[in-house]
């Protein structure tokens, strides 16, 4: 992971951010937004700056806009990376996206605990290396990688869930190259519904740590946002 481009438009965090409540499941902390009784469920994964992030929190809200119950867990137990305070290679010993696939287990079976059967998952940067495994893992119905981070050719190789692509033109830790690999590899697996793609003009974050106040950057994150969105409905059911 690339420290410099990874730290982009930190955003200002804000725990009262977004439409939703926060409540605790599977031992985490995690923003829920939508409707409760829903049998769709979108687990939105964060980069490393938190689930408390207003741009993420929004797009939950949205998310959960189309009829989706929508669960963002605090994989980072309170501490999100603060480029101010710490390295990024010191703070990630600490929080390896290893161990938010350990997290993310008891979540996923407190959601089949509760009679849901459809879960979608989409991971940011960090994030989507925690999605691709449960992707991996079949736990899932259906995964959405946006600028992945630690995510490799063999992983690809192993996914059991149709998964989605996104990634960014000027991206140092998922270079186009890199997403081009992962679109070969699936292509070698037509049972695996896929859909892949690489945005122009856009850097590695820009679908999360966009600027509120630049309409460009807003368009080309809402872009990618939608891309999420159908996949989501075309395959979480």
């Amino acid at each position: 992971m690339s420290g410099p481009q990874c730290c982009e438009n930190p955003p200002v965090l804000s725990s009262s951010c977004g439409a939703g409540s926060v409540a605790e499941i599977g031992g985490l902390k995690a923003y829920f937004t939508g409707p409760p009784d829903s049998k769709l469920v979108i687990l939105l994964v964060s980069d490393i700056l938190g689930y408390e992030a207003p741009n993420l929190r929004k797009l939950a809200d949205k998310v959960a806009a189309a009829g989706f119950y929508v669960v963002v867990p605090d994989f980072f137990h309170g501490d999100p990376f603060v480029p101010e305070t710490k390295t990024l290679p010191v703070w990630i010993k600490s929080h390896g996206p290893d161990k938010g696939f350990e997290d993310v287990k008891p979540i996923i079976a407190a959601l089949r605990s509760k009679g849901i059967n459809s879960i979608g998952a989409a991971g940011f940067c960090w994030g989507a290396k925690v999605v691709v495994e449960l992707a991996k893992a079949g736990d899932i119905q259906a995964a959405v990688l946006l600028h992945p981070s630690f995510t490799t050719v063999d992983d690809i190789k192993e996914i059991k869930a149709p998964i989605s692509i996104l990634g960014a033109e000027t991206d140092h830790v998922s270079p186009p190259e890199l997403v081009k690999q992962f679109e070969e590899v699936l292509a070698t697996k037509p049972e695996i519904k896929s859909f892949v793609k690489i945005f122009p003009g856009v850097a590695h974050g820009w679908a999360v740590r966009y600027k509120v106040d630049d309409e460009e950057a807003v368009k080309r994150a809402e872009e990618a946002q939608q891309n999420m969105m159908d996949w989501f409905i075309e395959h979480v059911k």
